[in-house]
């Protein structure tokens, strides 16, 4: 697998994506939290940050579960038309699609360009129709009700996730589309149960400008050292 979509980099990703993560998911996983606790406090007994991580644990892997699917998907059909001999250098195009994605991605955490929310809006088309279904499992009242409500929320609209997920179409395989979606849930996951346990005190360092610009600033980096390495294959 080449360097620019490897496991490893989109594991990474997933950890600098996170801040853009709390922005989308963090709100649902405070209100998974609080959910819990309003649940605990009916029965006289408040939960600690210990009792609250099944929940977490539960929900992270519904979500890391769907975006694991959707590679899966993805590199399948990418699979497929590859296959095509008409179609065998269309991963090269997806490649550096995928690339300029990056540096798009990156741009949007750091605040300086806000493009990819476009392309989130077009995304709330199938997201419209799965909403009303999560509403069902709200308030939570076990972790399994935390899962499945966690493979809903997978699909929701997010720049970060489809950016990824073009990195998966170019991968031309199945196998290699789902772990590479998995390596980047996987890597969104420590922030999203940090917040779980610590919303107030993260939420408010991950909205200093230095934090995202930071974040934003290494994923860019990323994405023009995957155009370098696409254009020295190209010419060799």
């Amino acid at each position: 697998m080449p360097v620019e979509i490897s496991y490893l980099t989109a594991f990474i990703a997933g950890i600098l994506g996170g801040v853009h993560c709390l922005g989308m998911c963090g709100g649902i996983v405070g209100a998974l939290t609080f959910g819990i606790k309003q649940e605990a406090s009916l029965a006289n007994s408040p939960p600690s940050a210990k009792g609250s991580f099944p929940y977490l644990i539960a929900y992270n892997s519904g979500r890391i579960l769907s975006y694991t699917l959707a590679g899966v998907l993805v590199g399948g059909i990418s699979m497929l038309a590859t296959n095509l001999n008409m179609l065998n250098n269309v991963q090269f195009v997806l490649q550096i699609f995928a690339a300029f994605f990056m540096i798009a991605l990156g741009l949007y955490i750091g605040g300086w360009w806000f493009g990819l929310r476009q392309i989130e809006k077009a995304g709330g088309v199938i997201w419209k129709k799965i909403e009303p279904i999560s509403r069902r499992f709200i308030p939570v009242k076990s972790p399994f009700q935390a899962f499945i409500l966690g493979t809903l929320w997978g699909w929701l609209p997010c720049g970060l996730v489809y950016t990824i997920l073009i990195w998966a179409i170019s991968t031309g395989s199945a196998i290699e589309g789902g772990l590479l979606m998995l390596s980047f849930g996987l890597g969104t996951l420590p922030l999203l149960l940090a917040m779980g346990v610590f919303a107030t005190s993260l939420s408010a360092f991950i909205r200093k400008t230095w934090v995202r610009s930071l974040a934003g600033a290494i994923i860019i980096a990323f994405g023009v050292f995957s155009l370098f390495n696409i254009s020295l294959r190209m010419q060799a």
